[in-house]
């Protein structure tokens, strides 16, 4: 049974592959064009972000296995610039973010750029990158970001830096706050559940359906976490995202979603 469940998902992973690699150069192409067209006008790339999130959530919800529901979207002011946080548990975690259809620069590892067509697709959309284990980069990294934010570009990064292992969600790096505090804006947290089963850490994809949520937190003001330290204020707010985690993957285990 175990080894029919393998090959099953095995078949569904090398499908799913194919739709993907085949729809990825026709989205690119798409993109390019919107880049030409808008390139001028849209220096934030608002117009290649918003097609980028569409194309992504096609790969979403074409996935047979996956039942994806977003909480909380309009919580989310549609003139407002956040530092948004999220947790990570799967490279899944990517395109759940994306069905949030806001603005935003994804913070992703510079080797994704040597993907072929995500790589460029990164690249058209000026999303900021970081060398791991490079100083500099960190540095340079920051720099984008504030950049970013200065011209009404809101920022989405993991603040646990790597994939949980095991789900919970662990120790906070303090940049999120730093930025935030530093351009008095809002951090938005944003709470993943169900794509660690959905898309496992160097696996392939897995049979049976899976229920994936996203859900949005209220934002934290500048006038709320400014009265606290950077130390505070990233436990505080990983503990209130591990509550909600909680929450959600109890509910998803009972199937009350």
């Amino acid at each position: 049974m175990n080894v029919l469940k393998t090959l099953g998902g095995m078949c569904l992973s090398l499908l799913m592959l194919g739709v993907i690699a085949s729809t990825a150069l026709i989205f690119y192409v798409f993109s390019l064009i919107i880049w030409c067209v808008t390139a001028k006008f849209d220096p934030n790339r608002k117009v290649l972000h918003r097609f980028t999130c569409y194309c992504l959530a096609f790969w979403a919800f074409i996935m047979p296995t996956w039942r994806i529901k977003v909480e909380g979207r309009e919580k989310i002011k549609k003139k407002g610039v956040y530092v948004i946080i999220a947790n990570h548990q799967s490279q899944l975690d990517i395109i759940m973010t994306a069905l949030l259809f806001t603005h935003f620069k994804w913070i992703s590892k510079a080797e994704i750029l040597k993907v072929p067509i995500v790589g460029w697709q990164m690249a058209l959309n000026r999303y900021i990158l970081i060398r791991r284990g490079y100083v500099n980069s960190i540095a340079k990294m920051m720099a984008d970001c504030d950049k970013a934010l200065d011209m009404g570009s809101s920022i989405l990064l993991f603040p646990e830096g790597t994939r949980s292992d095991d789900g919970q969600i662990k120790e906070f790096k303090p940049g999120a706050f730093i930025l935030a505090e530093k351009h008095k804006i809002p951090v938005l947290p944003i709470v993943i559940a169900g794509t660690r089963e959905a898309l496992p850490k160097n696996s392939l994809m897995t049979l049976g359906i899976h229920q994936i949520r996203l859900k949005v937190l209220d934002e934290i003001p500048y006038e709320e976490y400014s009265r606290h330290t950077h130390e505070e204020n990233l436990e505080s707010t990983r503990l209130l995202m591990a509550k909600h985690l909680k929450i959600m993957a109890k509910r998803l285990d009972l199937g009350l979603f």
